[in-house]
């Protein structure tokens, strides 16, 4: 029995479509999307000379009820759009692809608005646009596609629009990953606690003295095809920094909320724009769960046994919650709250941690009771690799926010003793290009991770004074080139903003309250009047520490997890857990990309805002720097430095 072609619509690209393709297929028309499609259908192609957003919906509906791959094309403010072929019970479908078209763009709140009263009443009118010898080209791109997929060859439309300027006829092709969240196609399956349970894998790295597992190179087509495009990527534009010493570039995330970037930063521009979007995939995957559904909702007190006590990663106050306008509510045991599961890699077994804590900004929700930041997400060719460098992100904060807290008189390192080439010609290129100083302090805390608190000091008269970060690796230098393009990426292109504001940044030298936003911190210690509160750190009659007296030998192993095991038994002699949380989405799995969260309670989280502060049940701020000699007793909390920290 024959196969049939079916042609949903009634119009003048469906009538030019049908009569291309009957020439070769037998052609079945229908006007609607029906129920019932004739028992041997192989493609259903639904056209139209205009938008009707409910006749894709509807067609989702039916094609995928009745296993039935599909086609559509149709017109839409002046533009031919054809694609994507969806295949029944496969991730990526039309509104999957209407979503990243819509992002895309900038009118991406009116366009949805546009698309819900459209779905309502009944689609738009011929376009004005819409001229036969347009619908002449469409229908040579519809029916080719037609023909490749019966001939069963790929089609280009899988994973792809295609977009024709009715204007022009130019014609262009844009890839789309698949929505992991999308109601219609999204298969993401329930969270469950043997979905969070694993065991450590080997997991080679690409070079002894490396500690990453997959090269960039590796990565360099699948990031730029699959997640770059100017009107359907995960990110919709890249833009490079050609004031900031090094070759810093940055990538754009549109999003209904508004337009999030990314950057990154190497020696090369355009492996910054390959880290730039490895950092946007993370930030991705950190938002909110995409790669499980949550399911758990209930009060700590009811499932105690068997989850991560909120209180054991710090939280706020009871001053702090009873301030008038807090956005937070005090930890309730009683209240349900809902929970994902993680793995203790300590303790390995899975453990309930609160979603709050498992993703970025989810704080803002009704059982609110801290707001957490994107601390400890990481993303690596491997979960291991993944892990690794979620606990360097977590250890670098630490050992700052410690370092600030306790006001520790930490110990100043010579940079030439690394005696490495690469890092020395970074540090004369700040000096010589932006006219920073560069001073490095050893802020390794009790766990024995090397970690680097880095001060650039400005010798001009304008711009930033002071900027301040930190870096956390086995390898020391690398901790300290880190830090350094952190540092890096702050500098010159800040300036006009500080003499801009200064006005805003010197009220806040006096009212530490008014320090409520991320860049508030930075832009505060730019201030030449800031400085002072750095003395503890400025004792120049001490000698400088070199590399090999303060840090041990980077490890020599090959496997990443040798490295990464040795660390766990760090914790572990020290009583500290590190829990995952496994972050990664479908759109990153795809190619073999993996992202975590990883939570360390007892250390310090990362904040912004002053008022957001979270120290209430974290001890060790206050015994480690008795512990490591800089007091000569614990600390008290009344004793902690209250001003803002500087971390930009």
């Amino acid at each position: 029995m024959s196969s049939f072609v079916v042609i949903v619509g009634d119009g003048m690209l469906a009538d030019s479509v049908c009569s291309e393709l009957s020439v070769r297929y037998p052609v079945f028309r229908q006007k609607n999307v029906e129920a019932t499609f004739p028992a041997n259908t192989e493609l259903a192609l639904v056209l139209d000379d205009a938008w009707n957003p409910a006749v894709h919906q509807r067609s989702e509906e039916v094609m995928r009820q009745l296993s039935i791959p599909w086609l559509r094309g149709f017109v839409a403010f002046g533009e031919g759009i054809i694609g994507p072929l969806v295949l029944p019970d496969t991730p990526g479908c039309s509104q999957c692809a209407d979503l990243r078209r819509l992002l895309g763009g900038k009118e991406r709140h009116e366009m949805r608005q546009v698309q819900e009263k459209l779905a309502e009443e009944g689609g738009m009118t011929r376009d004005p646009w819409a001229s036969g010898t347009g619908f002449l080209h469409l229908t040579h791109i519809v029916s080719a596609e037609a023909a490749r997929i019966l001939q069963g060859k790929k089609a280009s439309t899988e994973g792809q629009i295609c977009f024709t300027d009715l204007k022009t006829l130019n014609t262009s092709w844009h890839s789309f990953v698949p929505d992991s969240l999308c109601p219609v196609c999204s298969g993401i399956p329930d969270d469950a606690p043997e979905r969070a349970r694993f065991t450590l894998q080997p997991s080679r790295k690409i070079r002894s003295d490396s500690f990453r597992c997959t090269p960039l190179d590796e990565l360099k087509q699948v990031l730029v095809s699959d997640y770059l495009d100017n009107r359907t990527g995960l990110f919709n534009s890249k833009m490079y920094d050609l004031v900031t010493p090094f070759a810093d570039a940055s990538v754009n995330m549109p999003m209904l909320s508004g337009d999030e970037g990314t950057a990154g930063r190497t020696q090369v521009y355009s492996d910054s724009e390959l880290t730039a979007i490895l950092e946007g995939l993370e930030r991705h995957c950190g938002l909110q769960p995409r790669g499980k559904r949550t399911v758990v909702r209930e009060s700590y007190r009811n499932v105690e046994e068997h989850a991560l006590n909120p209180l054991n990663v710090g939280v706020h106050s009871d001053e702090q919650y009873r301030m008038k306008g807090f956005p937070f509510e005090k930890f309730d045991p009683d209240r349900a709250i809902d929970w994902v599961w993680g793995y203790s890699l300590i303790d390995e077994r899975p453990i309930l941690v609160p979603e709050l804590l498992s993703y970025y900004s989810l704080g803002c929700s009704s059982s609110g009771f801290v707001y957490e930041t994107s601390n400890g997400c990481a993303l690596g060719g491997s979960r291991e690799e993944a892990i690794f460098y979620g606990i360097m992100e977590v250890v670098e904060r630490d050992s700052f926010l410690m370092t600030w807290y306790a006001e520790l008189n930490l110990p100043r390192l010579d940079p030439f003793t690394a005696e490495d080439e690469e890092l020395q010609l970074m540090i004369e290129r700040m000096r010589a290009v932006a006219g920073y100083d560069l001073y490095l302090y050893n802020s390794t805390m009790e766990h024995g991770i090397p970690s680097i608190f880095a001060m650039a000091k400005n010798r001009k008269d304008t711009g930033l004074n002071l900027i301040l970060a930190a870096g956390a690796h086995l390898d020391p230098v690398r901790a300290a080139k880190s830090a350094i393009q952190e540092l890096a990426g702050m500098m010159l292109n800040l300036d006009e903003k500080l003499e801009k504001n200064k006005a805003v940044y010197e009220k806040m030298l006096d009212d530490d309250s008014l320090v409520r936003q991320m860049d508030d911190h930075g832009m505060l210690y730019g201030l030449p009047q800031a400085e002072e509160r750095f003395g503890f750190l400025q004792n120049e009659e001490r000698p400088l520490q070199s590399f090999k007296d303060a840090f041990k030998e980077p490890s020599s192993h090959l496997d990443l997890t040798e490295d990464l095991e040795e660390i766990l038994d760090k914790f572990r002699n020290r009583g500290l857990d590190v829990i995952v949380v496994d972050q990664t989405a479908p759109e990153l799995a795809k190619n073999g990309l993996h992202c975590v969260k990883v939570l360390i309670p007892g250390m310090l989280p990362m904040t912004f805002g002053h008022h957001l502060t979270r120290l209430t049940g974290l001890d060790r701020v206050l015994n480690v720097p008795a512990e490591l000699g800089y007091a000569n007793r614990p600390l008290t909390f009344e004793e902690l430095n209250q001003k803002p920290h500087p971390f930009p």
